[in-house]
């Protein structure tokens, strides 16, 4: 690539008198096309008036330096749009500042919020993060850990569903997993599915319901979602009744899963479903087109409890997951790791969930 000294015989010699900001300016339009102009160190020192050594100390906050020298080389760097190379700083052996988030599934409101919180909390604690969609994809999940590992990245957050790649092993970062099991030295934060599950099929129990059905995913091992299934199967037949299941495909088309939602309902004649929260909405759709009273013939409770849902969709009742404390400790406990490798974490952190009562149940 061609940097600024190489472009200075491009540029007329009437215009070398101009300020230097018009100068690259012209530099830049007057490049051939294809050709793109990097800005060095050496850039930012000279326009700053500074050595390259007091533009490295400011770009890594080191040393004793005036406000006024600061302030110059900010300046400078801001009128040339310097951006820091945050892998060249990786491979000096200084911390790169980024923090790698794999989630399985960003469109979902629940992984949306979570997302959000993440961010925020990281920048707040002076991390950047780079965002990675798996998509229930694992050679996306193994492509995406490659990446991040080649990027140096401080630490990892993982909510993904596979946990059997060697990639996860070979990460030379400390990892924190949000509700789901990943290796034995890697800390789980999360919300008390068990007991989400349980208060869950407990309220449905309680308003009447004697026929009840609980709509899942394929439950995976390390899923969040199977301790829920379990306890919503214990709590059943602790009942004396007998707990149906629907377990959806992973991608299932919308039209394919209102169908099967709906041959659940009717073909089992179901007096209570159990679920989270974007299909207990469908549920609730379904049942309006059937005909089917809300709660009167047919209770529901949603699992997640977003901001979202809670705002927008007040009568479902749902058990909340406190999304924000869980956030708080995932980002906490990284930082901790990054900070203090040695330090010894527990396996499991797993914070209490509540039931946001709404009309449905």
């Amino acid at each position: 690539m061609a940097t600024i000294e190489d472009s200075y015989d491009k540029v007329p010699k009437n215009k070398l008198k101009l300020s230097n900001v018009y100068l690259f300016r012209k530099i830049e339009k007057e490049t051939k096309e294809g050709i793109k102009i990097v800005v060095t160190l050496k850039d930012v020192a000279e326009r700053a008036g500074v050595s390259i050594t007091t533009v490295s100390r400011v770009i890594n906050n080191y040393g004793s330096l005036s406000e006024k020298t600061i302030n110059k080389v900010h300046e400078a760097m801001k009128e040339l749009n310097y951006q820091p190379n945050s892998l060249a700083r990786g491979l000096q052996g200084k911390p790169s500042k980024i923090i790698g988030v794999i989630f399985p599934d960003v469109s979902n409101i629940f992984a949306g919020e979570l997302v959000k919180y993440i961010e925020w909390d990281l920048f707040k604690a002076g991390y950047k993060m780079i965002l990675c969609s798996s998509a229930d994809d694992i050679g996306k999940e193994r492509d995406y850990l490659r990446m991040l590992q080649a990027h140096q990245v401080a630490g990892v957050i993982s909510a993904a569903i596979h946990p059997e790649l060697e990639e996860y092993k070979l990460l030379n970062a400390p990892i924190v997993s949000f509700d789901r099991y990943l290796a034995q030295e890697v800390p789980i934060v999360g919300s008390d599915n068990y007991s989400g599950g349980k208060i869950a099929t407990e309220a449905l129990i309680q308003s009447g319901a004697r026929k009840i059905g609980m709509i899942t995913g394929l439950n995976r091992s390390n899923s969040p979602t199977k301790k829920r299934m379990t306890s919503f199967i214990g709590t059943v037949e602790a009942s004396g009744l007998t707990p149906y299941l629907l377990k959806l495909e992973p991608h299932t088309s919308e039209l394919l899963k209102r169908m099967e939602i709906k041959n659940f309902l009717l073909n089992n004649q179901l007096e209570g479903v159990f679920t989270d929260d974007l299909t207990a909405l469908e549920v609730m759709n379904l049942a309006e087109e059937l005909a089917i009273p809300i709660p009167k013939e047919l209770k529901i409770v949603g699992y997640d409890g977003t901001t979202f849902i809670r705002k927008y969709f007040p009568k479902l009742t749902t058990v909340k997951v406190p999304l924000k404390e869980c956030v708080e400790l995932l980002v906490n406990i990284l930082i901790k790791r990054i900070e203090h490798p040695d330090y010894l974490f527990e396996n499991n952190y797993t914070l209490p969930v509540s039931l946001h009562r709404g009309e449905t149940c």
